[in-house]
């Protein structure tokens, strides 16, 4: 995305709580109807850049831009964003129908108006005929879509969301993001939605910035992100990753190879293989990217190994496996199409692990 493209500017934030710095000389640009995350564990960033989007928190230097607009002297009621909090903040003294009409009191819109508007958004939420509903009344799901209809009936510009579905049981949750992504797509309105919950950020994110220590380590796409990160932080928070150190063994300008600790030598693509001749490395692999078999694969790039532990979890299993020349299990997971005869063996049994020279992903040596 180019800044002339971008509805939200964040232009070399930084934030400081006495001598701690929070964020730490932050820019990115996130686009009109976007769906963006911000993704981190606890303590990285993410929330306090959020505060600062809504105007709970000012920056200490930077500068923030809302559809061209600079936000330094805008207070948060008078800026065009709404937030959904994890707590809901549900009115329990007030029914389902005043609490989402709450926000346009100072509207001064006639009563019909009002009481319209909140059916159409009863109606968005798919709890049409809850109105008179008593907070106590109310599962933590239909809490959750309460206080986004109370946001979005305000029609923001951008709609800022901390962690709103934290609070809900798994199967709820997993249910809630899939409504939450159509939701967005009927508004299309701009989400910014902060989550630690990597699976959540790809589920429901057009974009993600990974955020540590106050810092964006990398904005892309879930599928940018998970197939090439660009540092082994970024590649081992999202998702999992074996790392192999290695060595660049260039043949000339047409050819090039990995020499790894435990896979032995691997060719890549020059395109991929940017380090000079002798330049330490890291080759990644996701667990999905090794195939396991008994016997060895025609024309694949394998090592022979030794199953250590496997759990079966329905669909797929997870491994470790040992092979020669590395102390660190090797972990792969792989669908349940057939048995292994290792399986049935169980610990030491041998197998072949094989891959692509397409499945990795070279890092720079940490």
């Amino acid at each position: 995305m180019t800044s002339s493209d971008a509805f939200i500017s964040i232009r070399n934030v930084n934030k400081f709580f006495g001598g701690f710095q929070a964020i730490d000389d932050v820019s990115m640009d996130i686009g009109k109807g976007e769906f963006f995350s911000l993704l981190g564990a606890s303590g990285c960033g993410k929330t306090t850049l959020l505060r600062m989007l809504a105007g709970f928190e000012s920056t200490s230097s930077g500068e923030i831009l809302i559809d061209g607009q600079p936000t330094a002297d805008v207070p948060p009621h008078h800026r065009p964003v709404n937030m959904v909090f994890q707590s809901y903040a549900i009115f329990p003294h007030l029914n389902v129908r005043d609490n989402i009409a709450y926000g346009l009191r100072k509207q001064r819109l006639p009563k019909a108006k009002r009481q319209e508007m909140v059916e159409e958004m009863l109606d968005l939420i798919k709890l049409p005929g809850y109105g008179t509903r008593k907070a106590n009344e109310l599962s933590g799901g239909q809490r959750q879509r309460i206080a986004l209809a109370r946001a979005l009936i305000l029609r923001p510009k951008v709609l800022l969301l901390d962690e709103p579905l934290g609070a809900l049981d798994k199967q709820l949750r997993e249910q809630m993001q899939l409504e939450l992504r159509a939701l967005q797509r009927q508004v299309g309105i701009t989400f910014v939605f902060v989550t630690h919950d990597q699976e959540e950020a790809l589920t429901l994110s057009d974009r993600i910035a990974v955020m540590s220590g106050g810092k964006v380590l990398q904005v892309d796409t879930p599928h940018g992100l998970y197939e090439a990160p660009r540092t082994r932080e970024v590649a081992s928070f999202i998702g999992n990753m074996n790392f192999f150190p290695a060595t660049v063994r260039r043949n000339g300008a047409s050819a090039g190879a990995v020499e790894t600790e435990g896979l032995g030598t691997i060719p890549v693509p020059l395109d991929i293989l940017t380090k000079p001749d002798g330049a330490p490395v890291q080759v990644a692999l996701r667990p999905e990217k090794f195939a396991l078999s008994d016997t060895r694969p025609d024309g694949a790039l394998a090592v022979q190994a030794r199953l250590s532990t496997s759990a079966y979890l329905g669909e797929r299993s997870h491994h470790y496996v040992t092979i020669d020349g590395r102390e660190e299990p090797v972990a792969v997971s792989t669908p349940n199409l057939h048995r292994l005869a290792g399986d049935d063996a169980g610990t030491g049994a041998p197998v072949w692990l094989s891959w692509t020279p397409e499945s990795i992903v070279i890092l720079d040596a940490e």
